[in-house]
């Protein structure tokens, strides 16, 4: 049948209608393959692409969600930063200004001390210097008593008198300062 000198063996159809039917049946399987097989596959590789296109699309909308958190999440750390250094300088004022009412009220309250301290000294003065009045009074009318030999004690004119000179006696040192 074929010319051919190669030995093919058993693969070589020996009659004419093998090889009809084998290409009817190579062309009912391929019409078989071509209407029910490949479009199912097809189909299948539609899917897989609109899946792995989707997915795409997911990861990429995903990452740019991300990077969208990403620059808000930078946008209020900064933000944050800058009120806590606010909130640092404001409690360094505040500071300040505390250190400052404390000083203001530690001088009042020195000024108070020390006038209360004047006030006492010069109250305790002006008793001492009537006690002493007093006492020189009535030691300079003992011993006037004694000069002029009578007893001066009762007599108002006597205490007048000592009165009168004692304050001539603190007139002069005021005069000569």
């Amino acid at each position: 049948m074929f010319p051919l000198e190669m030995d093919f063996g058993p693969l070589l159809p020996e009659h004419l209608s093998e090889i009809i039917a084998g290409v009817v049946l190579v062309a009912i399987i391929y019409l078989v393959v071509l209407k029910k097989v490949v479009p199912v596959f097809e189909e299948t590789y539609t899917e897989r692409t609109a899946e792995i296109a989707g997915g795409i699309e997911k990861a990429e909308a995903a990452q740019a969600e991300a990077a969208a958190a990403l620059t808000e999440y930078k946008a209020q750390l900064a933000e944050a930063r800058s009120e806590a250094a606010k909130i640092r300088e404001d409690a360094k004022a505040e500071a300040v200004a505390a250190a400052a009412e404390i000083r203001e009220l530690a001088a009042a309250d020195a000024e108070r001390i020390v006038a209360s301290a004047r006030a006492q000294i010069q109250a305790e003065r002006t008793q001492v210097v009537q006690q002493l009045r007093g006492e020189i009074g009535g030691l300079a009318t003992d011993l006037a008593g004694r000069i002029v030999g009578e007893s001066l004690t009762k007599d108002a004119l006597a205490r007048r008198t000592v009165d009168r000179f004692l304050a001539e006696l603190e007139a002069q040192p005021a005069d000569q300062s």
